[in-house]
């Protein structure tokens, strides 16, 4: 890339620092958000016993003051319908509480829905949404399927359903671990959601065989990305790194550091890239030549395009990229309801886990998602997935 060419992108990358932040975290607030923890450590959300359907309440921000919360809302609401309507008659039964996108619309809400005998509550979207209605509903058995990732509210009646950093950091470095690709050198951006990924990948190391070689922070802008370039560069060498996970999204900050390591001869077969985001949206981020030859996890692409086609079908436009989540939570719910189960932490939690929308998933006993995700790599500015999404979690998220 010329000179002119890449200032262009970093003048353009300053534009939409803000926006970037956000794609961090999925959608705006789901992981860089300040929230409490929710109420229990690890005991809630035991299950309501209760005759005949499972009674789910769905907490979506419609009456949200944001403009595009209403969007979302309708497209989780859609998706959680076309899984009940797949489960069949006699499985579930919803209702749909709003939220207004805020904490205490979120505890009314879920109060609201405990009181008129909700066995389970899906949603709702925002992290400290979540953890209201947790709190709201932590004495009465209900367990609490959040659309978040964040996994700092995870834990006592609250799960979160979101794809973690956790779950996409353990998947990537345990594959490249077994490639050679074990001391791992970390990038990040210096704000919160940045200081979230670097926490994240810090811990899903445990485990992966891979060792972090340290971690290198630089501010969220162009002169801070350029000036961390030769600090990256200058430890990656000096710890004998032979990978840097880059924490950046293709809509930010990722193709400006990549191209700028790479100019430094950091990349490519000395020091392969590992990425925390999704590098095939948009498409066009396959092509920037710093990039290829890297690895990024994403969901088994065979069951996501079914989900997407269906609801197109149903729905007569495309879901929103969250709507899967509501899909998932139902679909799990209504498998233990099949089994005449009460949905609560003991089922909920079961090893073998659920059949989803991006491939098996599996809630765990702390509150937080195992996820089963394909390994790809950048060949030729195209895709080319060098390690399957697993059909069991025997070998998921290793």
């Amino acid at each position: 890339m010329s000179i002119r060419g890449l200032r262009a992108r970093l003048v353009s990358f300053i534009h939409r620092s803000r926006k970037a932040v956000a794609l961090v975290a999925t959608t705006a607030a789901l992981t860089a958000c300040n929230v409490a923890a929710p109420l229990g450590t690890g005991t809630g959300g035991g299950g309501v016993d209760s005759a005949g359907p499972t009674k789910v309440a769905l907490l979506v921000p419609l009456g949200s003051a944001r403009g595009t919360d209403g969007q979302v809302a309708r497209s989780l609401e859609n998706a959680a319908r076309l899984a009940a309507a797949d489960l069949g008659e006699g499985v579930v039964t919803m209702t749909v509480y709003p939220t207004q996108g805020t904490p205490g619309g979120a505890s009314a809400a879920a109060t609201q829905a405990v009181s008129e005998g909700a066995q389970v509550i899906l949603g709702p979207l925002y992290a400290d949404n979540a953890v209201a209605a947790g709190n709201a509903a932590a004495g009465s058995g209900v367990p609490v399927l959040s659309f978040s990732n964040n996994t700092a509210i995870a834990g006592g009646n609250v799960w979160v359903m979101g794809n973690t950093f956790e779950n996409t950091a353990r998947r990537v470095m345990g594959f490249a671990a077994r490639q050679g690709r074990n001391r791992v050198l970390v990038t990040h951006a210096n704000d919160e959601a940045g200081q979230i990924a670097n926490s994240a990948i810090r811990s899903a190391a445990r485990g992966t065989g891979a060792q972090i070689t340290g971690s290198v922070p630089y501010e969220f802008s162009q002169q801070g990305i350029s000036a961390a370039v030769p600090t990256i560069a200058s430890q990656a060498r000096a710890t004998n790194s032979n990978a840097v996970f880059l924490t950046g999204t293709p809509t930010g900050d990722l193709p400006v550091i990549a191209q700028l390591l790479s100019e430094a001869g950091i990349g490519g077969e000395a020091f392969r890239f590992l990425g925390l985001t999704r590098w095939d949206i948009p498409t066009e981020t396959l092509a920037q030549p710093g990039l290829q030859g890297g690895y990024f996890a994403l969901p088994d692409p065979a069951p996501l395009a079914q989900f997407r086609a269906r609801y197109n079908a149903a729905y007569g436009g495309a879901p929103h990229p969250l709507a899967n989540l509501a899909y998932d939570g139902m679909a799990a719910i209504g498998a233990i309801s099949r089994r005449g189960d009460t949905v609560g932490r003991g089922t909920l939690t079961r090893n073998a886990g659920f059949a989803g929308t991006g491939g098996i998933f599996r809630l765990r006993g702390d509150g937080t998602i195992d996820r089963a995700l394909a390994v790809a790599q950048i060949v030729n500015r195209q895709i080319q997935v060098v390690s399957p999404a697993p059909n069991s979690f025997g070998g998921a998220g290793s």
